[in-house]
């Protein structure tokens, strides 16, 4: 049975402290503090400390060759504290270097510097070991093994071209991950990783295109993120010259200024590039957020556009080069229909009507109101419960909603678009300030008038309940969550309240 003072000599052997301290150390850093970098890196470096200071207590000098005079079971133990300290010393260094990626918010699959720094801590702590634990000629076997490097060398070149060229790349930085490349050979794509070989581009068609960095080094491109993730787009429409550049100008104007999809800082803008006697030509220039964004903003901006004319009558002319020379006929649709009134052309606009007859279109517009409201005015309040159908005519509105201390754009109106329907259908208030950012002309159909029609057509209470229930959906998406509001009815249920209040 060991006694106290067995137990007092066990414990005091620097072998045995120093095998407990690095067990612990390993079990802390390694396990328990795996999934938190920062403390990781803390708690390594405090185990090193300790470490080394333990050695140097004991008269360890891990960097130093071990004394010739020692026993063999004592250069073991030496041998292995060393290696235990030069295994420390590697991962405290290895963690320092690890930590800058939470710091600077790198993925990982941007991190090929650091992998390549990594390699050469492990490379030194190999070879310290071998110096100062074996006692080995350090410059005599790296002289031995730049033989087999050459060999290798020269059996390798693609590769080492690839990751050298990776390296110039990273220490560069000419893109990062998420940046949109345009290369001179008209590939184009997100980068989406970088590796030792290759990086990644996600294409605009979700097909992942790898290329190797040694090709990439010597290709040229254009980082459409850089210096900041904006983008600029422009566009070119052709009108008709049947009114001044200067109102055409003004519309387009308009048309930016409903868009939701674009940037307003910097301000866009819009140019008149060339004048001739076929057609007045615009240029439309705006920034998205991201290279990602420019086709839904095209998209959205085409259909403003061609609303926007239509609304003040501006009529596209075709391009040059459909052929031609002379100024192109107008067809019947594109002048001007003097017979029908603008109420029912406007009810020509919105494809919620389509079903309707041109009786019921008639019957319908004789109804309607005209109301005009000025730039900074505010249409309607949040929360008000309207009873009325509100149709843009011409101009552009935003709607605005305040809650809890911040203020949350969620849409623009435009020419053709309408609201108040939530107010005329279930009896709901405004989800946000409907606000006029220039001249507003809305057409107003009450409920009364909406009425008749309603018994008449009871399907256009499922396409009004399916689309309230859209937009109130898209609303909802673009606030902010968990801020206590009641769940989103279902299209069925918004139906089944319009068909109570009109008693179909």
């Amino acid at each position: 049975m060991l006694s106290v003072g067995d137990i007092f000599g066990v414990v005091a052997d620097p072998f045995v402290q120093t095998g407990v301290l690095a067990v612990i150390g390993a079990v802390v850093t390694r396990f328990l503090l795996r999934h938190h970098p920062t403390r990781r890196l803390v708690g390594q470096l405090a185990f090193f400390a300790a470490l080394t200071a333990l050695l140097l207590y004991h008269g360890i000098v891990p960097y130093q060759p071990g004394p010739p005079t020692a026993s063999t079971l004592q250069r073991v133990f030496v041998g292995l504290a060393k290696v235990v300290w030069w295994t420390n010393a590697a991962w405290s260094l290895i963690s320092i270097v690890r930590v800058f990626l939470i710091f600077e918010r790198q993925p990982r699959e941007g991190r090929l510097l650091q992998d390549l720094v990594v390699g050469i801590i492990y490379v030194s702590a190999i070879l310290s070991v071998i110096a100062y634990v074996f006692n080995a000629p350090v410059g005599t076997l790296i002289a031995t093994s730049g033989v087999f490097a050459i060999i290798l060398g020269l059996a390798m070149q693609s590769t080492l071209s690839d990751v050298f060229s990776g390296i110039a790349l990273n220490l560069s930085r000419p893109y990062g991950i998420g940046d949109w490349l345009v290369l001179g050979n008209g590939i184009e794509g997100r980068v989406v990783e970088t590796n030792w070989r290759a990086t990644h581009l996600l294409s605009g068609a979700n097909d992942l295109v790898i290329l190797p960095n040694s090709d990439l080094a010597k290709a040229r491109l254009t980082n459409l993120s850089s210096p900041e993730r904006s983008h600029g787009v422009t566009l070119q429409v052709r009108f008709r010259p049947t009114t001044v550049p200067a109102a055409m100008v003004e519309v387009m104007r308009s048309a930016l200024l409903s868009s939701n999809a674009i940037l307003f800082m910097p301000e866009p803008s819009v140019l008149v590039t060339s004048l001739d006697a076929n057609a007045v030509t615009l240029e439309l220039s705006f920034r998205v957020a991201d290279m990602a964004a420019t086709g839904k903003a095209k998209s959205e901006l085409f259909d403003l556009i061609y609303r926007h004319a239509k609304a003040v009558g501006l009529v596209l002319s075709p391009s040059p080069d459909a052929g031609g020379t002379g100024p192109a006929p107008v067809k019947a649709e594109d002048a001007p229909i003097q017979h029908r009134s603008t109420p029912v052309r406007l009810l020509d606009a919105i494809a919620l009507f389509d079903s309707l007859t041109e009786d019921e279109k008639e019957a319908l517009a004789a109804t309607m109101t005209r109301r005009t409201f000025r730039g900074g005015e505010t249409v309607v309040a949040q929360d008000a419960v309207l009873t009325s159908l509100m149709i843009v005519r011409t101009g552009v509105a935003t709607v605005t909603r305040q809650e809890q201390g911040s203020r949350t754009e969620l849409r623009r109106l435009a020419p053709g678009d309408f609201f108040g329907e939530g107010g005329l259908l279930t009896g709901d208030g405004e989800p946000g300030t409907i606000q006029a950012l220039t001249l507003v002309v809305v057409y107003e159909i009450t409920q009364e008038g909406l009425a008749p029609l309603m018994r008449d057509r009871p399907a256009i209470a499922e396409e009004l309940g399916a689309l309230l229930a859209r937009r109130t959906a898209t609303e909802r998406y673009r606030l902010e969550q968990g801020l206590g509001h009641a769940a989103l009815a279902s299209a069925p249920s918004l139906v089944a309240r319009i068909r109570h209040l009109f008693e179909l």
